[in-house]
């Protein structure tokens, strides 16, 4: 269901397109209220989870996450990417301008969003995602520091990095209800081989950067959820960043499950916000900024 955007306190949101090889891809800004923006604090550009086939843009952990972010002072643009096929449906939702697709095509749509925010903006870029998005985003930082686009950081939320799922048997036995099953490591594998749609591609850094020289990728924040069989691959990524010199400050929300930012009511979502929204506008930001 689309939102409605006629409350008061949506009237810093709007809809935009960032033109790109294959078609558009889908932005929505939220800019905070006069009053509580900040001079030369970077701009958010954020990716939704949802095991790369699922998700969007209206859901909680997109739209409720940015809008929150505005809230306390930071602009974030949240990204309509392409999403994978089906699993095990790749006949479906064929054709249209904006088909499904694998790999490299979602990652190029995040960067494409990237490129035309930076082009928009005078603050730099902070990237960052939920789960799925997490990993686009992180294989999306190469491109952009390669690219020299002013990533000043990345934002990575009880996200996954690796082609192959660590082992995490402790961690799985914590795990309750759908997600014991949904969230398996058999399972979990099977949605990134969807993703990537080969092996060559599977062991692509564009696609899971775990595992690969991370040199370059700039600071960054990881919030990983306590019960969540993919905070194994979360931890990883941390401590491979550590050994890549990498700034990181890592979190681990105590007693947390997957996908809390899809939960805004939950005190999760906001802890995890009220930690984005700092390390945004003091870790990131190019000076002090002022209110």
């Amino acid at each position: 269901m689309a939102m409605s955007f006629n409350e008061k306190r949506d009237s810093g949101i709007r809809e935009s397109a960032a033109t790109g090889p294959d078609g558009p891809v889908r932005l929505r800004w939220y800019r905070p209220i006069p009053s509580q923006a900040r001079v030369s604090v970077p701009t958010l550009v954020w990716a939704h989870g949802g095991g790369f086939f699922a998700g969007g843009i209206d859901q909680p952990e997109a739209h409720d996450v940015a809008r929150a972010l505005s809230d306390r002072g930071v602009t974030v643009v949240t990204v309509g990417y392409r999403l994978a096929p089906l699993p095990g449906l790749d006949w479906a939702f064929r054709g249209g301008t904006r088909s499904r697709a694998r790999f490299p095509l979602p990652m190029e749509d995040l960067l494409t969003a990237l490129q035309h925010v930076g082009s928009q903006t005078d603050g730099g870029l902070i990237l960052g995602g939920a789960s799925a998005g997490a990993c686009l985003a992180a294989s999306t930082a190469f491109r952009a520091v390669e690219m020299d686009l002013h990533l000043r950081g990345a934002i990575f939320a009880y996200g996954f990095f690796h082609a192959v799922h660590p082992r995490a048997p402790e961690i799985q036995r914590r795990v309750r209800g759908h997600r014991r099953l949904t969230h398996s490591r058999w399972v979990l594998n099977a949605l990134n081989r969807n993703y990537a749609g080969s092996e060559p591609a599977l062991r692509n850094r564009l696609a899971f950067p775990g595992g690969h020289d991370l040199s370059g990728v700039p600071s960054t924040l990881m919030i990983n959820a306590d019960n969540d069989v993919m905070r194994a691959s979360g931890d990883q990524f941390a401590a491979e960043l550590r050994g890549a010199q990498v700034d990181v400050e890592h979190h681990i929300l105590p007693g947390s499950r997957h996908a809390f930012l899809n939960q805004p009511r939950r005190n999760d979502f906001a802890k995890a916000i009220d930690l984005m929204a700092s390390w945004s506008l003091t870790r990131c930001a190019p000076h002090s900024a002022s209110g």
